[in-house]
């Protein structure tokens, strides 16, 4: 939950590095709410006309832009620009390109991003 809640408030910090946990965290807590709208949706009648849930329909857009910006960050981790994040506009190869980006392990110490949200304070990567 902390890392679903960091990602939050940094909802429009676009520079720096997320770290896989916070990213994948994030994800996850994202699927978890989705499908629990989703049944809420599908049980309460909010679905529309066109088969959407109401309730899905308004937590997507209030966590696109979060979305966006923990997806930047995610790439500037593994040292990629956040145009990479364009990708996912090409159907199938865009996002598994994407998959493979957000499963690498980011740059060890600091890149031209910033530094490692692994490390210490001193530089020095941490043990856990």
């Amino acid at each position: 939950m902390d890392w679903y809640l960091k990602v939050l408030k940094n909802y429009v910090g676009f520079e720096g590095r997320a770290r896989r946990k916070e990213y994948w965290m994030f994800a996850l807590f994202n699927l978890i709410v989705s499908i629990v709208l989703a049944v809420i949706d599908g049980i309460g009648g909010f679905m529309t006309e066109s088969g959407i849930g109401m309730l899905g329909l308004l937590y997507t857009l209030a966590v696109l832009l979060p979305s966006i910006a923990v997806g930047v960050r995610r790439l500037h981790d593994i040292d990629k620009s956040g145009w990479w994040l364009l990708l996912i506009f090409i159907p199938l190869i865009g996002a598994i390109v994407l998959l493979v980006f957000a499963v690498m392990e980011g740059t060890r110490g600091s890149n031209r991003f910033g530094e490692d949200p692994k490390s210490d304070e001193g530089g020095i990567p941490a043990m856990a």
